[in-house]
């Protein structure tokens, strides 16, 4: 059982990760309607690039202002799949050439591109949403990190990236929908997912897939990776010299909040029903570094906590301030980096001790009180 606890951090770990479970396994299933259900679910689905940034930017010192980048790639994956399965002949037989996506028949393409066709097999879009935005990612990796480009440079480049994948997107709008991106998805092997049932189901597999990389991140913590990237975070030059490939173990971390990102793009595109370059920006990227940060960036179920409690504020706020949303975020991150380094988690490993230690002394002074009222008595 010992050994349980330290893969999940101790006693203080498995019970956070208790708490998590139980919250959005249980109450919000009990509490919430279904279109509130399927609402933290979106955010849910954030959870996965804010976990990810916690490996990459908490424990790895990678910050990266490019996870649009990865999320787009799951999402578009399983975006073309649904599309392609919803664009049979017989439901095109209206276009000038039935059997391929609508905006593809709008821009006069005539026949199925290429790189489209794997997107026909669900098993090949599974492994696509894995292996492209891995491949993806060692490719940066490798390309930044061999050259030791880090820190502020790193950041601004996987921002530029998002910029440069956003008006390609939005520019080759005959093979991926341009502006509008890939929309009215409605079934996943003949399975309707914009009723009730599924919107529920949806949100229980987005939850249990969040549980599952929050463990596998807190393995992967636990093994010798996952210390020696802490000690490249704090002494990479240590690390260098000690006979360690610097660039390899960084790429590495950044393929893993790729796919972790990938994940979370794929099960958001499948719960709201589309996919756009509009959820892969600069704004989208940068929100996520604000999940993490206000979640904790050296905390797995930290950064959880921090895309459900920023998502359901952005919603709050936004309706009523839909200007000022933007300038909120960027005061949410100033705060948090100035006075809440650890974020959320870092308020609870702070303060909950004193409360644990608080409660058993005020339980013990209102036994002794008791006992010596019924003494008296």
């Amino acid at each position: 059982m010992n050994g349980y606890l330290d893969f999940l951090g101790g006693r203080n770990g498995l019970v956070g990760l208790l708490v998590l479970a139980a919250l959005i396994l249980l109450v919000f299933p009990l509490t919430m309607g279904v279109d509130q259900l399927s609402l933290a679910g979106r955010f849910l689905s954030f959870g996965f690039v804010a976990a990810g940034l916690v490996l990459c930017w908490g424990y790895g010192g990678i910050l990266s202002l490019g996870q649009g980048i990865f999320f787009g790639i799951g999402g578009y994956c399983i975006a073309m799949f649904l599309k392609l399965e919803a664009s049979t002949p017989e439901a095109t037989a209206i276009q000038t050439t039935p059997g391929i996506p609508d905006f593809m028949d709008w821009n006069r393409i005539t026949e199925l591109p290429w790189f489209w066709e794997p997107f026909n097999s669900l098993t090949l879009t599974l492994i696509a949403i894995i292996v492209l935005p891995a491949l993806f990612a060692y490719v940066i990796g490798i390309a930044m990190f061999k050259r030791r480009v880090s820190g502020v440079y790193f950041a601004i480049i996987t921002q530029a990236l998002v910029v440069i994948l956003t008006i390609l997107l939005v520019a080759q709008q005959g093979y991926t929908g341009g502006a509008n991106g890939i929309t009215d998805l409605r079934t996943l092997k003949g399975w309707d997912i914009n009723t009730d049932e599924a919107m529920v189901t949806l949100y229980f597999v987005t939850a249990f897939l969040l549980l599952g990389v929050i463990l596998f991140g807190k393995w992967l913590l636990h093994t010798k990776f996952g210390r020696i990237l802490i000690a490249m975070r704090d002494r990479e030059d240590r690390v260098r010299f000690s006979g360690y490939d610097v660039a390899n173990f960084k790429a590495f971390v950044f393929c893993v909040a790729a796919v972790f990102s990938a994940i979370g793009g794929a099960m958001f595109t499948l719960q709201e029903g589309f996919m756009s370059p509009t959820l892969i920006g600069i704004i989208p990227s940068i929100e996520f570094v604000i999940f993490a940060a206000v979640g904790g960036r050296l905390s797995l179920i930290g950064a959880v906590y921090g895309a459900m409690a920023i998502g359901f504020a952005r919603i709050a706020f936004a309706e009523a301030y839909p200007e000022l949303w933007l300038f909120l975020m960027g005061a949410v991150f100033i705060v948090v980096v100035l006075f809440l380094p650890y974020g959320l988690a870092g308020l609870y490993e702070k303060y909950a001790p004193k409360v644990r230690a608080f409660l058993p002394s005020r339980t013990a002074r209102a036994a002794t009180s008791r006992e010596s009222t019924e003494v008296r008595s």
